[in-house]
């Protein structure tokens, strides 16, 4: 949040009308940090004055047109800055942004048979698949070849289940970012290897509630449940389920986008000159992940149109029954759930034969 704000500010022309919103704005953000440090007053750690949310010399440098970065605010600044991150204060400036996946136009959504995108670049070299003109994300330049050229064995009957838990992650991560991946590649990489059992973990779950169990569990880990926790991961089903509604098509955009920013972190991981196991481990995982990313494209585009309003049924269907422990369990809701669908035969696995 903090640097969409901050290149929202820097991308602003430095025309006399704008010079003046953006002093109205930093004015009323220092009036409202000056009343608000002296109301609590007694609550602070600080020395109890009416301290400036931004200096003059930083206000100048900003109406000047000059780019600002976090490094260059004062102690002080870093602090009034972080708390108006934390409030919500500063999200005003951020345009709120809309799933593509959610517009109408992901409706009309048409590849060709070979699932290129029907209307090719006239140099591929200069297509900026992060132009947000796009409406939805570009599918692929070249022909997907079949399956059974990637692959000797036959696809894994649990590959639906591994899509469910790799879209989550997709869309757990635009939400995060606000739809601008492209703004931390290698971040963005690694949180979707994060959410996900099966490109963090190469985990193999065989039901649509152990993949997305170890979705919600991650979503509501230290690390991320200040975005809504149990309640904001419930979104991301609803985000899954309507990528899933969009068709074969949709999802190989989806996918293709995701393969996207896993090169997008790849490359920027190994510019890098860090080298330790960690990060090196990371690079592996990346690496792999975006080729599981790939061969899951492959076979989205050979699977019956059928398949996927069967599977956003599934995943709609473990809201429902999450939302029902969430709301009645007392103590952990993840392992009362864990604990009452051992051993039972679930509609998933009917599914899943039937696919098979």
């Amino acid at each position: 949040m903090r640097d969409n704000v901050m290149e929202e500010m820097q991308q602003l022309e430095p025309g006399d009308d704008t010079k003046q919103k953006m002093l109205d704005i930093l004015k009323r953000f220092h009036s409202e940090e000056e009343a608000e440090s002296m109301d609590h007053d007694d609550d602070d750690d600080d020395d109890g004055s009416a301290e400036s949310a931004l200096s003059e010399e930083t206000i100048q440098k900003i109406m000047s047109g000059l780019e600002i970065s976090f490094d260059d605010l004062s102690t002080e600044e870093k602090k009034h800055f972080q708390r108006a991150v934390a409030s919500g204060e500063l999200s005003k400036l951020i345009e709120p942004w809309e799933p593509w996946w959610l517009k109408p136009s992901a409706r009309t959504i048409s590849l060709s048979r070979e699932g290129t995108q029907r209307v090719q670049p006239i140099n591929k070299h200069e297509q900026d698949p992060s132009d947000h003109t796009h409406e939805f994300p570009p599918g692929p330049e070249t022909a997907l070849p079949p399956v059974n050229k990637l692959s000797s064995t036959e696809p894994s009957p649990l590959l639906a289940i591994h899509l469910v838990d790799i879209l989550y992650s997709y869309c757990f991560t635009l939400r995060l970012y606000n739809g601008d991946w492209q703004s931390d590649p290698v971040d963005s990489a690694t949180i979707v290897l994060t959410i996900s059992f099966v490109l963090g973990q190469s985990g193999q779950p065989d039901t649509i509630s152990e993949a997305l169990s170890y979705c919600l569990e991650q979503t509501c880990s230290p690390a991320f449940r200040h975005m809504g926790g149990p309640q904001f991961g419930l979104g991301i089903l609803d985000d899954v389920a309507s990528l899933l509604s969009l068709g074969g098509d949709g999802l190989i955009c989806a996918l293709c986008d995701l393969q996207r920013m896993l090169k997008a972190g790849l490359r920027e991981a190994k510019t890098e000159k860090a080298r330790n196991v960690k990060r090196a481990e990371m690079k592996a995982k990346l690496k792999s992940g975006e080729r599981k990313v790939y061969f899951l494209m492959c076979w989205v585009h050979e699977q019956p149109p059928e398949a996927w309003s069967s599977l956003a049924g599934l995943v709609m269907a473990e809201k429902n029954t999450t939302m029902g422990y969430i709301g009645n369990t007392k103590g952990s809701w993840k392992a009362q759930k864990k604990e009452d669908r051992k051993g039972k035969v679930i509609i998933e696995e009917v599914f899943l034969h039937v696919q098979g």
